[in-house]
Order: structure tokens, then sequence, then C-alpha cells
């Protein structure tokens, strides 16, 4: 289990930064492990959102066939999956309809459980409804908006599943907020502070030339030489 401490503190940076500094010290990850495809963010203005992947998968435009009961006993058994410590987690769901988002499970009641059971958020290439009354604070990134639940149910729990792009076990670390997500490897986490420290000396030294009154080309050449040599 990782130190709360390190989780806020990753918590006061956007996503970009984290895939930025997942750059320097995880360079042969540079093109996977992140989201490539825009989402619905149902609170843009919430602060990011860090936590352990909870994964599951489902459908929602066929009737089930399974029996009700087994349906039943599907979806409580989902239910303390996600609960299931350690905390902070993340729901992330992968819709396996042709039509992702058809039927939507995140709404007023969904968000409302699953921030009662501790989770801060979901990821999902399915779709969502209820803005105006989903639970404060559960952060939503979906596919889409959809105005019914049509047939949807859960199908299989703790499963590696595949969102926008990201391909996501469960017990993996996540970041994300309005920009997407990120899986951050367990072996470069303790190495991410001190990259984003240092990419941000450089960005700093950058942007107090360019935003200088005097900018020019030859300015901006001198600051990204020197930037190089910030370590």
């Amino acid at each position: 289990m990782i130190d709360a401490k390190i989780l806020e503190r990753l918590r006061a940076f956007d996503t970009p930064t984290i895939c930025n500094a997942l750059e320097v010290v995880a360079p042969e990850q540079r093109a996977t492990g992140f989201t490539t495809a825009p989402f619905v963010c149902a609170f843009p203005n919430l602060s990011p959102i860090v936590g352990y992947a909870r994964t599951a998968t489902v459908r929602a435009m066929e009737k089930s066939t399974v029996d009700p009961k087994q349906s039943q006993t599907l979806r409580l058994a989902y239910y303390e999956h996600v609960a299931k410590p350690p905390q902070p987690s993340i729901v992330v769901i992968e819709d396996l309809d042709p039509e992702p988002g058809f039927g939507a499970f995140w709404g007023e009641v969904n968000t409302a459980i699953h921030k009662g059971l501790g989770l801060s958020g979901c990821i999902t290439n399915g779709s969502i409804r209820d803005l105006d009354v989903i639970a404060p604070d559960f952060q939503l990134l979906a596919g889409r908006l959809a105005p019914s639940h049509a047939w949807v149910r859960v199908e299989d729990i703790g499963g590696e599943v595949t969102v926008h792009g990201m391909t996501v076990k469960d017990g993996d670390l996540i970041h994300a907020d309005r920009h997407g997500a990120v899986v951050i490897p367990e072996d470069a986490l303790e190495r991410l502070p001190a990259a984003i420290e240092l990419l941000t000396r450089r960005e700093a030294a950058i942007l107090r030339v360019a935003r200088a009154p005097d900018f020019t080309f030859e300015k901006l050449k001198a600051v990204m030489a020197e930037a190089e040599e910030i370590h």
C-alpha cells in the first residue's frame, strides 16, 4: 500500500504534468498507459483524483439471459469488490457493447452508492446521466451522455479492461482529471516528485522569457539551451 502522503502530493498536479514526468522516469512507456480519446467530464473544475483501480465490464444494449437472482448476486459482488481496501480507489469500467454508452450505468443512485463506499470517481467509455443530481465531488469521466440505463448490468469484475486506449489491471494506480487519465507504474512512483520539480523549473525558465514584452526568437533559442542544462 502506497503512503497516503504520496498520493495526496500527486493530487496537487494535473494529469498532463504526471504524463510529462512519466516521460522522464519511464521513457519506454511514453506512448502507452494513458487515455487517447476525449471524455465527458462531470466536474471539470474538480481537483485531480488518484487511486487504485477497481475494474469491471458492463453491457446495456440487450436484455441479459442470466437468471435475475444470479444477476443480483453479481451486482452485489461488484459493490463488494469496489469497496475493498486499499483506498482511495477509482472504478474503471469498460462498456463492451458495439455502441458503448447505449445505456448509462452512472447516475444519481450509483454515484451516491460509490461515493458512500469510499470511491473517488469513475473512468468509463460508457455513458453517464443525471448530471444535476449526481453525488457532489464524485468525478466522472465518460464516453458520452445518455438518458436511459436500458438493460445495463455488470458483466465481469476485476479483469483487465481498456478504456479510451488506456489498458488497466485491477489494483493499478490511476491519476485522472478533466484531461483524461494515466496509469502510474509502481516502479516509477517514487521518482515522480523529483521529475515534476525538474520539469517545473525548466518550464518556468522558458515561460518567464516567453511572457516578457521583449520576447524574441533569439531569446527563445538561448533560454531553451539554458533549460536543457537545468538538472
